[in-house]
């Protein structure tokens, strides 16, 4: 990832962030049939980033609730399926912390169906499990959550086509222009070969990045498995982000 500088109007110097197109899906994936009719057809127009993208937005702890983080509580028993833990750190490309940002997740339940209206497919909804949750990192840009695990999905995408197990991640980094989203995935999953989303990033080592690894030293005994997933924000170990174009339930 590469970065120029853009002076504004008023003379500020500021940073302008080019696209990796070596990691980053590319906008049209014919193997992913829907970005055929979401991707721009016309010219992108510059926009230039001020003062105001790069200096917000302030978020502070009062973006959350006391049970936002923990998706196993949040209803008056608990969801079904594999209590799991996910929790990471968001760093920038210098490999610094980033404190006190929002880190949003949502995903499917145990059975692999979204509480969406659009979702339709027969596999039961859990009315224990909404499937989203939100928190803030800490001093050290450590986030955590509990949550379920989340089942693959079938999705018409080709033949038999299924996703692997996933959770989407949206964060807000420092500024409005470093709002982005991506997947996190699970490791040893026997459904990466077949997967468009998936594979629709060329780079391996950028594909290495978007799955968890498992971690036994946060392990709760009898309780919840653990896994961890890095994020982190710009930079040459980035990890890989949607274009928000791209944004939905898949």
């Amino acid at each position: 990832m590469t970065t120029h500088e853009t002076r504004s109007p008023a003379g500020l110097i500021l940073p302008e962030y080019g696209k990796d197109d070596q990691s980053h899906p590319a906008l049209n994936t014919p193997e992913y049939r829907s970005s055929a009719l979401r991707y721009p057809k016309q010219p992108l127009q510059y926009l230039p980033q001020y003062l105001t993208e790069i200096t917000g937005p302030v978020l502070g702890q009062d973006r959350c609730g006391e049970r936002d983080h923990d998706l196993t509580v949040q209803h008056d028993d608990e969801p079904l399926g594999e209590r799991i833990i996910v929790s990471g750190r968001v760093l920038d490309s210098g490999g610094k912390p980033v404190p006190n940002t929002l880190v949003e997740i949502w995903q499917a339940n145990s059975a692999g169906r979204y509480r969406h209206q659009g979702d339709r497919h027969p596999a039961p909804l859990d009315p224990n499990f909404s499937g989203t949750g939100r928190c803030m990192t800490d001093a050290d840009g450590n986030y955590r959550f509990i949550t379920i695990k989340p089942g693959a999905y079938p999705w018409r995408n080709h033949d038999n086509a299924w996703r692997p197990a996933h959770i989407h991640f949206s964060l807000f980094g420092q500024a409005f222009t470093q709002r982005l989203i991506t997947q996190m995935y699970f490791p040893g999953d026997p459904l990466f070969y077949q997967d468009p989303i998936f594979n629709s990033v060329r780079d391996e080592q950028a594909r290495e990045r978007m799955i968890s690894r498992f971690d036994l030293d946060t392990t709760v005994p009898e309780w919840a498995l653990s896994y961890k997933f890095d994020i982190v924000l710009r930079g040459p170990a980035s990890s890989v982000f949607e274009d928000e174009e791209e944004e939905d339930d898949d």
